[in-house]
């Protein structure tokens, strides 16, 4: 098998360093009437609004506050109200993945004729018009500062769902690490496995050949692995905080994946326990992995050999023995990160199970994986297996 066809485009600037929020001015047009858009407030308490506010000079702002963990559709839509209200023209999404991910929504919402949830319903591929924007983001982990999708929730329905458009592109992500130092080392760790799943979703699959994406997977795997041990002990170490960042958005900015097939199902059934039971992103990822890797190791022989040999270092003949060896330092990782990889350290019983597998029947989520043979049926023993 060879690398497969395919096509790969990433229009976004990316102005990445310290003291680089000042180069907005350059970025954003001098007419523009910005609409900022924030999460809690963390980004007021830790100066980096008033640097943004700062940068964008005479131009005409205002911020709107409130995108929630796992944005919603009911919180976006009060921002598209806002903006068709008072006819702003370019966004700025200041914050983290959800930020990021929610002004995605806005601003393919703000044009659309009709229902907007349709915008989620469909994944996004029905949006055909957009307002400029860019980010400024402060949490590494989904890498939505340089790519085309996100995800949102609905509180109303128990819905959490993705969308893709190539429209979706920011223009510009201006990425600096000093702006995470405040972080709290949970979402730190979060972000790590969040980031260290997106690039195994993408390569731990079966083998084709494609060298290049898998030793760029393998040296982001090995950097997130190394570096975000180092973050973790000395968040204000700029070298390991930096390898770190740029580590997580070039997890999820199109390159890895470009021409290999890809897996997405422990985000996919992640998603359902975040929506049931509020547990963080990262962590439903952290919990569902290992067991997902086991229940799929025969689909995935060769390349969890490959991840065990080039991740792991480990060695021998024994391929059954390196794999089981390779999932068990995904499960150590992920712990030695403070995140506990089991249901019920959650307390989530077993009454889980049959909630998440209703929860993919009703998004017709019944054919995951890179083969697509990861049925109801698989789903429910892999939930299983993380109780």
């Amino acid at each position: 098998m060879a690398l497969q066809n395919f096509e790969f485009c990433n229009p976004t600037r990316i102005v990445f360093g310290k003291e680089t929020i000042q180069k907005l001015n350059d970025l954003i047009p001098a007419t523009a009437k910005v609409l900022i858009i924030i999460g809690g407030g963390s980004v007021r308490k830790n100066g980096t609004l008033s640097e943004v506010e700062t940068a964008l000079g005479k131009r005409q702002f205002a911020v709107f506050e409130g995108i929630e963990p796992n944005p919603t559709f009911e919180t976006s839509m009060k921002a598209v109200e806002k903006i068709r209200k008072e006819n702003f023209d370019f966004l700025l999404g200041v914050g983290g993945g959800s930020v990021m991910d929610a002004t995605k929504f806005i601003t393919g919402a703000v044009h659309y004729k009709g229902d907007t949830w349709e915008i989620v319903t469909h994944g996004g591929k029905n949006i055909t018009q957009v307002l400029p924007f860019g980010f400024v983001p402060t949490l590494p982990a989904t890498g939505s500062e340089m790519n085309c999708g996100g995800v949102i929730s609905r509180r109303a329905t128990n819905d959490k769902l993705p969308i893709m458009n190539s429209l979706l592109y920011p223009l510009f992500s201006i990425i600096d690490p000093t702006k995470t130092y405040s972080l709290p080392e949970k979402q730190v760790a979060n972000g790590i496995a969040d980031a260290f799943v997106h690039v195994i979703e993408q390569y731990l699959t079966y083998p084709i050949n494609a060298a290049v994406q898998d030793r760029f997977s393998e040296g982001l795997l090995l950097t997130l692995i190394e570096d975000g041990h180092k973050t973790l002990k000395n968040p204000t170490d700029y070298e390991s905080r930096a390898n770190f960042i740029w580590a997580a958005t070039m997890a999820l900015n199109g390159l890895i994946g470009a021409g290999v097939p890809q897996d997405w199902a422990t985000h996919m059934i992640g998603h359902e326990l975040t929506i049931l039971y509020g547990i963080d992103h990262g962590r439903t990822l952290s919990i569902l992995l290992p067991s997902l890797m086991n229940e799929m190791r025969k689909d995935k022989h060769g390349k969890l050999v490959q991840y065990g040999r080039r991740v792991w270092g480990l060695q021998g003949n024994d391929e059954e023995k390196i794999i089981d060896e390779a999932i068990d330092k995904t499960r150590a990782f992920f712990e030695s990160l403070g995140i506990k990889t089991y249901l019920k350290e959650y307390d989530v019983d077993s009454s889980a199970v049959e909630k998440v597998v209703e929860q993919l029947r009703r998004h017709h989520l019944t054919a995951l994986g890179e083969k697509g043979n990861i049925t109801l049926e698989v789903s429910r023993r892999i939930v299983e297996a993380s109780l």
